[in-house]
């Protein structure tokens, strides 16, 4: 798949969870309905930082913003781990 074979594949995504779905990531729908748009807006800039050229790298791209905002709900203070990220792989 080109880059601009996935970059078509991902503008015609309609919501999150079929993001979610075509790059094979578990997700909690409660998360996803109360952070909808702040993982949009987290995974859309990360694609525009590096455009993914394939399918793996778009995929990277969508878990590292869903752990981004799932890390962004821990406590700073403390060292808890990041218990409700089902695609993290810092636990």
């Amino acid at each position: 798949m080109s880059q601009t074979d996935i970059q078509q594949t991902i503008a015609k995504f309609t919501s999150m969870e079929q993001a979610l779905r075509y790059f094979e990531i578990d997700f909690d729908s409660r998360f996803i309905d109360e952070y909808r748009i702040p993982l949009m807006k987290c995974f859309n800039g990360y694609l525009l930082l590096t455009k993914p050229d394939d399918w793996f790298s778009a995929r990277r791209a969508l878990k590292n913003a869903y752990c981004k905002i799932q890390r962004g709900r821990l406590d700073p203070h403390t060292r808890s781990a990041c218990r409700g990220c089902t695609s993290c792989q810092r636990r």
